[in-house]
C-alpha cells in the first residue's frame, strides 16, 4: 500500500514519541474558584517528608481588575496586581490546604511594592530558593518588572527577601510620551521592557535562572525565554549571551533530564505549545507538539532515581485557568464547567498526562 509522507512520519520517528502527551484535567479541593480570590501561576511541586507543597500567586480584590488606565492604590489593574505569594499544602495532590503568606508585597516606596507573584521554588543544599516577579507602584503598562530572590531553611519560612531584585530588563529603549511600549520612541532588547516567570535550576555546579523577556518596542505578548546564570542562588547572574534561547513561549516551564533541559513552551510565538529539549541548556529543539496543555504548569520534582523518561519530571502537577477565556472551554473541553463562570477570579486545577499511563505520585 502507498503511504504519504504524513503516514511515513508517523510510522517512523513520531510513533511512539517518548515526548507527546495527551493531558487531562480535574478540579481539586483548597485552591479552587473562589469569588474575589485570584490564586494563579503555581510553582513546581515539591515533596517533602510525604506532603507536597507548592507557591502561587494570590490576591483577593474587592472590585474586579480595572486595567492600567483606571489602576489605583486599591484598584487592581490586572488579576495578578496587588498580589503576593503564598503556599499550600497536599498530602495526595488532590486536596489542598492554604498555609498563608510566604512573600509579601514592601513597604512604600520599595522595589516590591506594587506586588510579587509568579514563583519558582529550587531546593538545594538544605536550602529553599524562591525566585519570584516585583513590580513596583505605580503600575503602568510601561512599568518595568524585574526578578527578586527569598530564602528559607524551611518550606514553611519564614522568608528573607533579596535586598534588591536579582535580574533587571536590559536598560534599552524608551517608551513614547504615551506610555505605550508598543509604540516605542527607540526599540530597545528583547527584555527590555519586563523579565518575569522566573525558574531556578541547579545544573553543572551553577544556577540557572530562567526567565520570559518582553521588549520596549515588541508587540504585547511577543515574549521569549533567556536564561541567566551564577555561582551562588543570590547572584550575581550573568544573562547568556544566546538569549534569547527561544523564539516563542509564555510562562516558563522547565526540567531536568539527561543531562539537558526540557521545556514546554506554550501560548506564545510560532512554536508555541511545543515541548523542547536543550542538551546545554541554551540550544532548544522542537521534540514533540501538544494540543491543550496546561497553562503556567507547576509541575511535581521528582528525584535523579526516577527521571528515567523524558517527561518524567513533567508528569503531573497544577496550572492556573482564567474561567473568562480559559483554553480548555475553547478547545471543548469543559471537565470544570467553566462556561458557568464569566468573572476574571483565576483559579488552579490538576492536570496529568496519559503517556505510558504512569502519573509519578
Amino acid at each position: 500500500m502507498p503511504r504519504s509522507a504524513a503516514m511515513r512520519r508517523f510510522e517512523g520517528p513520531d510513533k511512539d514519541n517518548p515526548w507527546f502527551a495527551k493531558f487531562k484535567y480535574s478540579k481539586i479541593t483548597g485552591l479552587g474558584y473562589e469569588r474575589g480570590v485570584v490564586r494563579r501561576d503555581p510553582s513546581a511541586i515539591l515533596a517533602i517528608d510525604g506532603r507536597y507543597y507548592i507557591w502561587y500567586t494570590r490576591a483577593a480584590h474587592a472590585h474586579p481588575p480595572v486595567g492600567f488606565d483606571r489602576m489605583t492604590k486599591e484598584l487592581p489593574a490586572t488579576p495578578w496586581d496587588l498580589a503576593d505569594v503564598w503556599y499550600a499544602t497536599s498530602a495526595d495532590g488532590h486536596h489542598w490546604e492554604e498555609q498563608g503568606p510566604a512573600v509579601e508585597r514592601g513597604p512604600p516606596g520599595a522595589y516590591d511594592e506594587r506586588g510579587v507573584f509568579t514563583p519558582g521554588i529550587l531546593a538545594h543544599d538544605g536550602l529553599y530558593c524562591l525566585v519570584y516577579q516585583v513590580a513596583r507602584h505605580p503600575n503602568y503598562r510601561c512599568t518595568p518588572e524585574s526578578i527578586a530572590i527569598a530564602w528559607s531553611d524551611s518550606p514553611a519560612g519564614p522568608w528573607t527577601k533579596s535586598p534588591a531584585p536579582i535580574l533587571e530588563p536590559d536598560p534599552s529603549g524608551e517608551v513614547d510620551e504615551k506610555g505605550i511600549p508598543e509604540q516605542a520612541a527607540v526599540k530597545g532588547a528583547w527584555d527590555s521592557l519586563q523579565v518575569h516567570d522566573p525558574e531556578l535550576l541547579y545544573r553543572e555546579g551553577k544556577f540557572w535562572l530562567y526567565y520570559k523577556g518582553e521588549g520596549i518596542g515588541y508587540h504585547h505578548m511577543e515574549s521569549k525565554w533567556g536564561v541567566a546564570t551564577a555561582d551562588s542562588p543570590f547572584g550575581p547572574y550573568t544573562k547568556s549571551p544566546f538569549n534569547p534561547i527561544t523564539n516563542s513561549g509564555h510562562e516558563v516551564v522547565v526540567w531536568q533530564y539527561d543531562g539537558g533541559v526540557a521545556g514546554l513552551v506554550n501560548r506564545c510565538g510560532p512554536e508555541k505549545n511545543t515541548i523542547q529539549f536543550a542538551p546545554d541548556g541554551v540550544n532548544f529543539e522542537i521534540k514533540s507538539s501538544l494540543v491543550v496543555p496546561p497553562q503556567a504548569a507547576g509541575p511535581l520534582r521528582i528525584d535523579d532515581a526516577c527521571n528515567t523518561e523524558p517527561l518524567s519530571g513533567f508528569s503531573w502537577g497544577l496550572s492556573h485557568v482564567i474561567p473568562h477565556s480559559s483554553h480548555l472551554t475553547m478547545q471543548g473541553h469543559d471537565p470544570l464547567a467553566l462556561a458557568e463562570i464569566n468573572e476574571p477570579w483565576d483559579f488552579l486545577v490538576r492536570w496529568e498526562h496519559d503517556h505510558h499511563r504512569r502519573t509519578y505520585i
